[in-house]
């Protein structure tokens, strides 16, 4: 199978090396900035390209991996083909392919990625979507080479999981970035939060978040909060810290 890659960001990187160490054959790239491209095609050692009338026409399977604002975009220039469109965005319905191809489906790896730090593809899950039984099918296949996690999901409830997703990925570890802030105040290093961090992890392998939820928060400690909130300077660090410590407290099922 003849795979083209249209983005070559976090996603596209890891995700296309996964799959020609799987033994796909990846033929070229597309990032609307050519060094992007050539970059992530010097580690495939394949053709690139920043212009979408230059894309190879007899691919089996053209993979979208770019911003969900710029998908819309590039659908329209690519020119019509009887190969098989998938996009990788956990927030967009399968359908938006739809006006496009009459082949199409999604190819979602759930998965923070960045592209200097190594992803053990085997744990990732993958949840796909075709609108052909055989796609899905051809798609299961492809990413039962990459993990052990194959998930046939709606676009309904794929964005459900994405929601679910920036929350347990993208807002905690926005929380970090506050924490390290606040370090970096008073001197401190920030490595000191690590083994905090780690073992906060590791509890929810073992325990519901709800079981594993300690603090002041979940009691509902007003003096430690009310003294917290003082010595925040920032108002949007105050109101984040008041409202979920509300929060905490209203889901711990203690009020």
């Amino acid at each position: 199978m003849r795979i083209v890659f249209i983005g070559a960001g976090n996603l596209a990187t890891h995700l296309s090396l996964a799959m020609q160490n799987a033994g796909m054959d990846i033929v070229q790239v597309y990032s609307h900035t050519l060094g992007h491209a050539r970059e992530l095609a010097d580690l495939l050692g394949c053709d690139f390209t920043n212009s979408m009338e230059s894309i190879v026409g007899d691919a089996d399977l053209y993979l979208f991996s770019v911003k969900d604002s710029v998908l819309p975009g590039l659908l329209k220039q690519l020119p019509r083909n009887k190969a098989l469109w998938v996009h990788t965005a956990g927030s967009l319905p399968m359908d938006i392919l739809s006006p496009f191809t009459s082949r199409y489906g999604v190819f979602y790896p759930l998965q923070t990625f960045s592209k200097n730090r190594e992803v053990d593809f085997h744990i990732v899950p993958v949840f796909i979507e075709a609108n052909s039984l055989q796609d899905e099918s051809l798609l299961k296949s492809m990413a039962e080479k990459l993990t052990q996690k194959v998930v046939p999901l709606s676009s309904e409830k794929r964005e459900h999981l994405h929601l679910a997703a920036v929350w347990a990925c993208n807002f905690s570890n926005h929380m970090y970035l506050m924490a390290s802030k606040l370090l970096q105040e008073q001197g401190l290093p920030q490595d000191l939060l690590l083994p905090l961090i780690d073992e906060t992890a590791a509890k929810v392998h073992s325990l519901s978040a709800r079981e594993a939820q300690t603090g002041p928060a979940i009691r509902y400690d007003e003096n430690i909060i009310k003294k917290h909130i003082e010595l925040l300077s920032d108002p949007d660090m105050k109101e984040l810290y008041r409202l979920i410590s509300q929060n905490i407290h209203k889901e711990s099922g203690n009020e």
